[in-house]
């Protein structure tokens, strides 16, 4: 399998990897077919900015890669910001995924939103209303 130069240097060097101690919004999410996992640890100010990000992945060099990226990605950024961020947009920041591999940038996608999601709920408030639902059918909403 052909892998992007990004790809492999966000596999072999990852970035913002491990467990947040103060995080204050967690998401965990996994894919049953290839066995990945993702879990992300978002640190947010009272202000909405995700002032810190890590990750821990279990899964292949494509899931640590998605996952490392992703992390840049939204690092600094308002939370309507990180929930802009697209797998494609993740997949083209790396240069491109093989089409078998797309999955993992799905997952970093939804680890961010589940981490997201779970920042509203600790402060007592319905996630919906601030990111709207998602059944998880991605064929169906378009979105990803």
């Amino acid at each position: 399998m052909d892998y992007s130069e990004k790809v492999m240097d966000h596999f072999a060097n990852p970035r913002n990897v491990g467990v947040l101690e103060d995080a204050n919004a967690v998401g965990e999410v996994g894919n049953a077919k290839c066995g990945d996992i993702m879990k992300m640890y978002l640190k947010i100010s009272d202000e909405g900015v995700i002032t810190d990000i890590r990750f821990k992945t279990f899964g292949c060099g494509a899931a640590v890669a998605t996952s490392s990226m992703a992390t840049e990605m939204v690092k600094g950024k308002t939370i309507s910001e990180a929930l802009q961020l697209t797998n494609k947009a993740v997949a083209e920041a790396l240069d491109g995924l093989p089409p078998v591999k797309m999955h993992c940038s799905v997952l970093a996608e939804e680890a961010i939103h589940a981490a997201i999601a779970d920042y509203y709920k600790r402060k007592g408030l319905n996630p919906e209303e601030f990111m709207g639902t998602c059944d998880m059918n991605c064929d169906s909403c378009g979105k990803h």
